[in-house]
């Protein structure tokens, strides 16, 4: 049976609008997320998440009508996330339309809430996400891995990557898996927005330590990067937002790339 590789277009929400920034700051507007989410649904992409990216800064609920309104205007798996804290949030969000919801913040400061997610709705339903930044120093205590700037190991964030907690990521995505998630969600901090590639040694590193799929997030610029991530990277997936946003490279211009190069994709056929 083949296992075909997912391409997701990701909405970062601040207060109702789509933003974008680099390493998670200088956010601009990038348009509403109703319209951008039906576009993406429509294009052919294989699913879309959406993540309220102040929410657990701002120690506020997610923003339950504007996920209520993207979800009525899309027909692919739709993943929230964003301020979510406990399984009564999470089932906020699922019955608000989303398919799966997403946790980064609480699973760091609450670990227990992954494997109560999990055991109430189902692993299928729950995506912990990983914001991790390198940190070019050894460790004996840490996962090291060598890149072409020497020696480093990935410390896991919080609050949207504002907060460096000591964390090795990949040892973190062994015990997450352990507890119940059903997919990783790992977004490099030094590539994000920057739309020069994946961070190829982290989504790889992490894959290799796994048994459940990866998602590579940050730093797709062009039709390469996404192939990139899908064999060097070892990701089951890879999500992307501005070269999306902005009509860089639209959706089925980036599948047929891939498919091209032996990678197995669903190709809409009205593409």
């Amino acid at each position: 049976m083949v296992s075909f590789k997912r391409i997701i277009p990701c909405l970062d929400v601040d207060h109702g609008r789509v933003v974008k920034g680099i390493h998670f700051v200088n956010l601009r507007d990038a348009g509403d997320p109703v319209e951008l989410g039906k576009r993406y649904s429509e294009e052919g992409a294989d699913e879309l998440v959406f993540l309220d990216i102040t929410a657990s800064a701002e120690k506020r609920k997610i923003l339950k009508d504007v996920v209520k309104a993207v979800a009525s205007g899309v027909s692919i798996p739709f993943t929230v996330g964003g301020g979510i804290g406990n399984t009564e949030d999470a089932e906020l969000v699922l019955s608000s339309g989303a398919d799966k919801v997403a946790i980064n913040t609480a699973a760091v400061e609450n670990p227990s809430v992954i494997s109560e997610i999990s055991r109430r709705f189902g692993t299928k339903c729950l995506v912990v996400a990983i914001d991790a930044k390198r940190r070019h120093e050894t460790n004996q205590e840490k996962t090291m891995v060598q890149t072409d700037a020497g020696p480093c190991w990935f410390e896991v964030y919080i609050y949207g990557g504002r907060k460096p907690i000591g964390l090795d990521a990949v040892l973190w995505a062994e015990k997450i898996t352990e507890s119940g998630a059903g997919e990783l969600l790992v977004t490099s901090i030094d590539t994000d927005g920057t739309q020069d590639g994946y961070d190829l040694q982290l989504t790889r590193t992490i894959a290799e330590h796994v048994n459940i799929p990866v998602i590579a997030s940050g730093g797709a610029g062009k039709p390469e990067h996404f192939f990139d991530a899908l064999t060097v990277g070892k990701a089951d997936a890879a999500l992307a937002a501005s070269v999306f946003h902005y009509d860089r490279y639209p959706i089925p211009l980036v599948k047929r790339f891939l498919k091209e190069r032996g990678v197995p994709v669903r190709l809409d056929s009205k593409h």
